[in-house]
């Protein structure tokens, strides 16, 4: 058979990968560019932050007009991180940039959204590494750096880190990193993050198949380099080290309907027992499926998960 053609790997519905190695993505990504969006205010451009390895981001700036004068006011800065299950989506990506621009308009921070290595041409720790790479960057920036938007109005002590499913797992792997290498931020954000391990946590019993099937999507994303218990997924797990998060606030979102629920809270619970010294906040969705805020955005519940956050960021 043509390597081409015979599938090795069947991950829908998000993609196909054949034996040669070719991807096929069963989600198409429809991309939008940069531009200034006169409604809000918010003007985007976008930026290489490891040309090595092709990492780049876009950058969201607020409405800043009353501020001619003087133009040095300092704002938040929000590093925020996509969803995807690792292998799909983009920062450039009409989905994504309308999310991050609704939350930049009504949190007024400085944005800076990671278009991060995806899994399987590059799989984890490749996101980690980029996550954690663009956080550096955005901190340099903010200090003494070259780029403008940054180095004039992003406050360096006001960074936090966003993502949702996916996105959230890698803020976690981030600002974990970051708190082992003494790099602190703000706080950090993960709405509905997917998290998992061996054997289910909390009230809900889930089927035998879907945790096969998420253990084996997990060791597909990851191509074998961490078990489904590694702390990359499963921090709460034994070998998990959540005392040494670099920030002291954290805010986790989760579903009633989403799989990933009982992980979420399982988070905030071990944050809360841990040796952690920080502020640890749940926000449950009733009734909702996981991410159902990306979906239908101006639903009731959409919009009070957005008000969290904004809050959060605005605290």
């Amino acid at each position: 058979m043509d390597p081409d053609t015979e599938l090795f790997y069947d991950f829908s519905p998000f993609l196909l990968q054949y034996k040669s190695g070719r991807v096929e993505r069963l989600i198409p990504t429809d991309f939008v560019p940069a531009s200034h969006d006169p409604s809000t205010g918010i003007t985007t451009r976008d930026v290489v932050i490891d040309p090595n390895v092709g990492l780049t981001a876009r950058l969201y700036m607020p409405d800043i007009s009353n501020l001619q004068q003087t133009n040095t006011e300092k704002l938040p800065v929000l590093i925020f991180i996509h969803g995807g299950g690792f292998v799909l989506q983009s920062a450039f990506s009409s989905f994504y940039h309308g999310f991050v621009s609704s939350l930049i308009s009504k949190a007024r921070v400085l944005a800076v959204s990671v278009d991060y290595r995806l899994a399987p041409e590059h799989p984890l720790p490749a996101a980690y590494d980029d996550s954690f790479t663009a956080l550096k960057w955005v901190l340099s920036n903010c200090q003494s750096g070259p780029d403008p938007w940054l180095s004039c109005h992003g406050d360096s002590d006001h960074v936090f880190m966003a993502g949702d499913s996916a996105g959230g797992n890698i803020v976690h792997n981030a600002v974990a990193r970051a708190g082992m290498e003494g790099i602190k931020i703000k706080g950090m954000v993960l709405m509905h993050p997917y998290f998992w391990g061996k054997d289910p946590v909390g009230s809900e019993t889930i089927e035998p198949e879907i945790m096969t099937g998420a253990a084996k999507s997990w060791n597909f994303v990851c191509a074998g380099a961490f078990d489904i218990d590694h702390p990359c997924v499963n921090p709460m797990g034994p070998r998990g080290e959540l005392e040494t998060l670099g920030c002291k606030r954290v805010l986790v979102t989760v579903a009633e309907k989403d799989h990933f629920r009982e992980w979420g809270k399982a988070y905030v619970e071990g944050l809360k027992k841990s040796a952690w010294c920080g502020e640890a906040e749940l926000h449950v969705s009733e009734g909702e499926e996981h991410v159902f805020f990306l979906v239908n955005q101006h639903s009731e519940k959409a919009v009070k998960e957005m008000e969290m956050v904004v809050a959060f960021l605005n605290r």
